[in-house]
């Protein structure tokens, strides 16, 4: 029985019979081949079907696949540096499917270009696309290099309530709500009170999580609600902060370098400026 193996570990299979779950992503016919793009969440890969490999009903069903259907693949991994996909440079061969699900013909989410407001109101199926899901792939390693730097030298990662009784930042820019019979709450504008206070309990401490600014603005620059690093040191000097700042920034950029490349280079990022970031920084 073949191995069900993640898209993401795909070069470690190579001329191994495996098996893989996922969903169309996209699909083009070539005569007696049909190329499906699968995405399985940790990546997308070709899989391709040849007509001598499939019973007549099978591949015809295939050729008829639409996006979203759900699949599983099983075939061997060839290494084909045209292959698209992200990683990319891999195919999988057809010699087993199975259609789990097929997709109906409808789904408002193509492969196209979608307007801000539409992609907004379908956002739930935006981040399936290639794009979307590299951002949100980068964004995942950010924040779990920030935590294992922090981690890694004596923080503790102390959540601050989402819940407070009073302005932390400006009384103009806080998001109310009833609580109970005691008055109003607010939406946490910062952590950053607790953790003042929490210093002299641990010495190294940070909270990292929603932050909420009941600011008006037009801009897509200026969130209402966003995620926000707070560490907070006790007997630390201007130096000793910049070198904690330099270290935190320095170790997530080499991770993101190290980890993300397949999404970096899919979304077109220029990494050589990234890759001159080592501290220690110019004073």
């Amino acid at each position: 029985m073949a191995e069900q193996i993640s898209v993401s570990q795909i070069s470690k299979y190579v001329g191994q019979e495996v098996t893989i779950k996922g969903w169309v992503y996209n699909r083009t016919d070539k005569g007696k081949l049909v190329f499906l793009l699968v995405r399985d969440g940790s990546g997308f890969v070709q899989c391709v079907a040849f007509k001598g490999d499939l019973e007549p009903e099978v591949f015809d069903r295939v050729m008829r696949l639409s996006q979203e259907s759900a699949v599983i693949i099983t075939g061997p991994i060839r290494e084909d540096k045209r292959a698209p996909g992200i990683p990319g440079g891999y195919e999988v061969g057809v010699k087993q499917i199975e259609v789990v699900q097929e997709a109906a013909l409808d789904y408002p989410m193509s492969l196209k270009d979608h307007g801000p407001d539409f992609a907004l109101d379908h956002r739930h199926l935006w981040i399936r696309m290639q794009s979307q899901w590299a951002i949100l792939k980068v964004r995942v390693r950010v924040m779990s290099a920030v935590r294992e730097y922090l981690d890694g030298h004596g923080f503790f990662n102390l959540d601050t309530p989402i819940l407070t009784p009073a302005a932390a930042e400006g009384t103009t820019t806080l998001f109310e709500t009833p609580y109970f019979d005691e008055g109003f709450a607010y939406l946490a504008q910062t952590g950053q009170l607790y953790n003042e206070a929490n210093i002299f309990a641990f010495g190294k401490v940070y909270c990292f999580g929603p932050t909420f600014r009941a600011e008006k603005s037009k801009t897509r620059r200026h969130l209402t609600e966003f995620w926000m690093l707070e560490p907070e040191i006790a007997f630390c000097d201007l130096d000793g902060l910049m070198e904690v700042e330099e270290g935190l920034i320095a170790y997530i950029v080499q991770a993101v370098l190290r980890d993300c490349a397949a999404e970096l280079k899919f979304l077109g990022r220029d990494t050589s400026k990234l890759e001159n970031i080592k501290e220690p920084f110019p004073r």
